[in-house]
């Protein structure tokens, strides 16, 4: 199993997802993780991007998963 696997197995609201670049003109993108939805290999997430909108992200690579703050911590 990758470490974007094992990371993004876990991913929980809160977390963010960090679109890698694709090329050297490609910024690549960020956005927040508001709902996790399925489960197993059939999971998707909510996403509000940094440019303001929200979508469906369905993983299929080039991106990873960062720990959003817990309040608990």
């Amino acid at each position: 199993m990758s470490t974007t696997e094992a990371v993004t197995a876990h991913a929980r609201p809160g977390d963010w997802l960090v679109i890698l670049p694709r090329g050297l003109t490609d910024r690549g993108r960020r956005g927040l993780i508001l709902e996790v939805i399925g489960r197993g290999e059939h999971k998707h997430y909510r996403v509000r991007w940094d440019e303001e909108h929200e979508s469906l992200f369905y993983p299929s690579g080039g991106y990873r998963i960062e720990r959003g703050h817990d309040p608990g911590e």
